[in-house]
């Protein structure tokens, strides 16, 4: 899955602790966008406690492209539970993984888009051996955990980092995105932005998408 440089995508986060609450902020944002993304945590990697059962996905009805963001420890023991529809892509993160090239070849086995994370606290050059491997990198600009982090200004720059070794890759900006730092992740070379703070906590959320999806 590649997208062009040129386009750039607002994805609403969803971090939430049941799958009701799942259920009811995809229904709030599925007029306005494409993506939706899952947070799911495992109290290890991230003490921040969010839904995480895949069984549940089988009652899941969207009409919206599902990423889900396993911040969880060895995401190999986990990841074929995720890879299910309608998921259509996996993100798990650099700093947890034992088995990275194992967990790419189990989704693109399944058709599943694989993507790479690193926290604010990583080295951005810890992705190059990945860049052409992964079908998406994810740069976190918060430490894995609940929405509405101050975020990291240092994330600018690994963006910028990553788009100069990688003209093709697929970089996603995770956390503090609001219509200010959405202009900031676009100029340093970000496709996609993840947001939930600054959606959720406005009263009309399409305006909120808009507002970002203009800025960026």
């Amino acid at each position: 899955m590649r997208l062009s440089d040129k386009m750039c995508t607002i994805i609403p986060s969803i971090n939430v602790l049941t799958f009701r609450e799942v259920q009811e902020r995809i229904k709030k944002i599925e007029p306005y966008v494409s993506w939706c993304h899952f947070d799911v945590t495992d109290g290890i990697f991230s003490t921040h406690p969010t839904w995480r059962n895949p069984a549940d996905l089988s009652l899941l009805r969207t009409t919206l492209n599902v990423e889900v963001h396993l911040m969880v420890e060895e995401p190999e023991k986990i990841i074929d539970k995720w890879l299910v529809k309608p998921i259509t892509r996996v993100i798990i993160h650099l700093e947890a993984s034992k088995d990275i090239d194992g967990i790419i070849e189990k989704c693109r086995e399944t058709g599943i888009a694989c993507g790479i994370a690193i926290r604010p606290d990583t080295s951005w050059n810890m992705l190059i051996p990945w860049l052409g491997k992964a079908d998406l990198i994810q740069i976190l600009a918060v430490h894995p955990g609940p929405s509405g982090q101050k975020m990291n200004p240092e994330i600018f720059d690994k963006i910028r980092h990553v788009r100069e070794a990688c003209s093709s890759c697929i970089i996603e900006m995770d956390g503090g995105i609001n219509p200010e730092t959405a202009v900031l992740a676009r100029s340093a070379g970000a496709n996609l932005m993840v947001s939930a703070g600054y959606i959720f906590s406005q009263s009309d959320i399409g305006k909120a998408i808009e507002e970002l999806r203009t800025c960026s």
